[in-house]
C-alpha cells in the first residue's frame, strides 16, 4: 500500500473586498427602510423593529473584519443586497468551475505536476452550481484530465472529507495523483439581510494535489499520517435552496431557502464533537496534542477555533499554532482550513507535525494529520 502526501495547494482570491464598515453601512440603511416602512406595525406591536448592526459587534461576534466576494456592487446595494452574476450559456465554464481551475492550476505548479499526471477530480464543496453535469466533471475536462471525477458535499467539512478520499485512491492505487478543489460562492447563499449572519461569509477556492509520497518531485511534500471523520446529523446550520423547492406546496419563504443557523447551539455541540475528535485521533496515532507544531482549522469563528485548540492543547493556543485568515477572508466554508493551510505552511520544518481540521453542517467534522517530508 502506498504512502499518501499532499505536495501541492492553490488558492483563488477574488478581486473585491467589502470591509465591516462597508457592509454595516449598507446594512442599516436597509434597517432605516425596513423600520420606517413598517413603523404603523411596529407601533401596534404586530411586528418587531429590526436592529441595527455595528463593525465592533461583527468582530466581538466572529473575528471577521473583512471577506471577498465575486460581485461587491450588489451585495452593497440596499435594494439587492446579494451578488449579480451574469449568466453564461451551456457551453461556456460555470463561475464555480473558474474559481476551481484556477486554485487546479497553482497547486498543480506547485506539485510540479500537470494535468497529465493526474486521472482523479474532487469537486468537494458546501454549494453546486447545479445538479448536473457534475461540477467535478467540468473541472476535469476544462483541465484535460484523463480519468474520473465526482462532487462530494458535506458542507464545510467536505475539504477533508475529500482529501480522505484521495489519499485512499493513492494508497490503494486506484488514482496516480487526485486534485481536491473547494470552489465556494458563499456570498450566494447568504442572506445579506439578517442581522445575525449577514457578516459571516465570503467567496474563495483552494485546491490540493495528493499523490504517492515516494515518486512526488516537490520538495513541499507533506506525509499524510491518518484521516478521521465524523456525522451527526443537526438542524442547527441548514440551507433548504433544492430543486423540488418550486414543487413545495405552499411555497417557503425567500429566506427560508438561504443560510441560516442557531449560532450558541452549534457552538455548544461542535466543540466539544470536534476537539473529542481530534484528541481521539492525535491519540490512535500516538501524537501529543502539544507536539503539534500548527493546527489548520476550519475558519467560522475565532472564538470556536479558539476555544477547540484550548480544549485539545489543554491552554491557550499562541496564533502561530492556529493561524487565522477569517479576519481577511471571513466564512468560506470547505475553502477556510486549506487557506489556512496554503498561507501558513511553508515555515514548518521537516518531521513538524501538523492537523488540518474542518467542520460545520450535518454536524460534519474531518481531521487530516501530517507531517513535514
Amino acid at each position: 500500500m502506498k504512502t499518501a502526501a499532499i505536495t501541492g495547494t492553490g488558492l483563488f482570491t477574488p478581486q473585491q473586498s467589502i470591509s465591516n464598515d462597508e457592509l454595516v453601512a449598507c446594512f442599516n440603511r436597509y434597517v432605516e427602510r425596513f423600520n420606517a416602512d413598517n413603523a404603523t406595525a411596529i407601533a401596534a406591536g404586530e411586528m418587531t423593529a429590526m436592529a441595527p448592526s455595528s463593525s465592533e459587534f461583527i468582530v466581538k461576534a466572529s473575528g471577521i473584519k473583512a471577506r471577498y466576494v465575486v460581485d461587491k456592487a450588489g451585495v452593497l446595494d440596499v435594494d439587492i443586497m446579494r451578488p449579480r452574476i451574469p449568466m453564461r450559456g451551456n457551453d461556456e465554464l460555470s463561475l464555480l468551475a473558474e474559481m476551481g481551475v484556477a486554485a487546479a492550476n497553482q497547486a498543480l505548479a506547485s506539485a510540479g505536476r500537470t494535468a497529465a499526471d493526474v486521472d482523479f477530480v474532487i469537486a468537494a464543496c458546501s454549494n453546486m452550481p447545479r445538479g448536473y453535469p457534475a461540477l467535478s466533471v467540468e473541472i476535469q475536462n476544462a483541465l484535460g484530465i484523463q480519468g474520473f471525477a465526482y462532487d462530494m458535499n458535506v458542507a464545510c467539512a467536505s475539504a477533508a472529507f475529500g482529501i480522505q478520499a484521495a489519499v485512499n485512491a493513492v494508497r490503494l492505487g486506484t488514482a496516480r495523483a487526485v486534485l481536491v478543489i473547494n470552489p465556494e460562492v458563499c456570498s450566494g447563499h447568504l442572506n445579506w439581510r439578517n442581522r445575525d449572519c449577514h457578516f459571516i461569509f465570503g467567496d474563495a477556492a483552494t485546491a490540493v494535489l495528493v499523490e504517492p509520497l515516494d515518486s512526488a518531485v516537490s520538495d513541499d511534500r507533506f506525509e499524510v499520517l491518518g484521516t478521521r471523520l465524523a456525522t451527526q446529523f443537526s438542524n442547527n446550520i441548514r440551507n433548504n435552496f433544492g430543486f423540488l423547492n418550486e414543487c413545495e406546496v405552499p411555497q417557503r419563504r425567500w429566506d427560508d431557502v438561504l443560510f441560516r443557523q442557531e449560532g450558541r447551539k452549534v457552538f455548544k455541540e461542535v466543540v466539544p464533537m470536534v476537539s473529542e475528535l481530534l484528541i481521539a485521533h492525535l491519540g490512535a496515532l500516538a501524537i501529543e496534542p502539544n507536539s503539534v507544531r500548527r493546527f489548520f482549522l476550519h475558519q467560522a469563528n475565532l472564538g470556536m477555533n479558539e476555544f477547540i485548540a484550548r480544549k485539545v492543547l489543554g491552554r491557550d493556543p499562541s496564533a502561530e499554532e492556529a493561524p487565522v485568515i477569517l479576519d481577511e477572508y471571513a466564512n468560506t466554508s470547505s475553502a477556510g482550513s486549506v487557506i489556512a493551510f496554503h498561507k501558513y505552511h511553508d515555515d514548518l520544518r521537516s518531521g513538524d507535525v501538523a492537523v488540518l481540521c474542518a467542520f460545520g453542517a450535518g454536524y460534519s467534522a474531518g481531521s487530516v494529520v501530517m507531517r513535514r517530508i
